[in-house]
């Protein structure tokens, strides 16, 4: 049931990014390779964490680069600017 309602909470939104950034035309190759670098970080993660456990002893370096690299992706995402686009006057 977590599962289900962390794909509700993330999938739709971020495809509807993709098909607002980069069209309907290109949001489905665009959401496969965010999906996919996604897989990629989780399983490098994974492996970091089990590295770090086996030859540190601990998962301290793991949670700590997590929080890092958690610090530089907001940092990042400060820069992303919108594009201004006209306001949409509703009509009675």
């Amino acid at each position: 049931m977590f599962y289900g309602l962390d794909w509700i909470a993330t999938v739709p939104p971020t495809v509807r990014l993709a098909i607002s950034r980069f069209g309907p035309e290109r949001a489905g190759l665009v959401f496969g390779w965010v999906f996919a670098g996604h897989q990629i970080g989780a399983a490098f993660a994974a492996f970091a964490a089990g590295w770090s456990r086996e030859n540190v002893s601990s998962y301290l370096p793991a949670f700590m680069a997590a929080g890092v690299l958690c610090l530089v992706a907001s940092a990042v995402i400060m820069t992303v600017r919108r594009e201004k686009t006209a306001p949409v006057l509703a009509t009675p």
